[in-house]
């Protein structure tokens, strides 16, 4: 059974290499679990979906709640799939200072990356529309 699961978190340490070291990690620990995803970064804010078996992403899902490294984790958006949005990616990553402020805004107030504003359902579409305007990086 394929689960999707979208979650935003705050960075506890904000910097390129802290954030780095979190992506690396993902593209090592996931193949092996069969999970795949993107990882939007912007403002201090993480948005990531992670798709794979049910247990695996529930496990992935409660290490990130402990991992010292986010705060205020909180789960945007769960459902159980047919088949994967991002299975492209071991863990891709959205270049946010790439990305044009309109697309932003086409789903939020600002022109920024705020999940915690919107709907989990808001924040899909932006990844999705990411995704198609080859806004991602890391393919896998």
């Amino acid at each position: 059974m394929l689960v999707r699961l979208l979650y935003a978190s705050r960075a506890v340490d904000p910097s390129a290499s802290a954030i780095e070291d979190i992506l690396a990690k993902a593209r090592q620990y996931n193949p092996t679990c069969g999970i795949t995803g993107i990882l939007c970064y912007g403002g201090g804010i993480f948005l990531q979906a992670i798709e794979g078996g049910r247990m695996p992403v529930s496990d992935l899902y409660g290490h990130i709640q402990k991992d010292v490294r986010h705060k205020d984790v909180v789960l945007l958006h769960y459902e159980e799939i047919s088949e994967r949005r991002f299975g492209g990616w071991t863990m891709g990553q959205v270049n946010m200072s790439k990305i044009n402020a309109s697309i932003l805004l086409k789903y939020a107030e600002k022109p920024e990356l705020d999940p915690y504003s919107v709907s989990g359902k808001v924040s899909l579409a932006l990844l999705e529309e990411l995704m198609a305007t080859a806004s991602i990086i890391g393919r896998a």
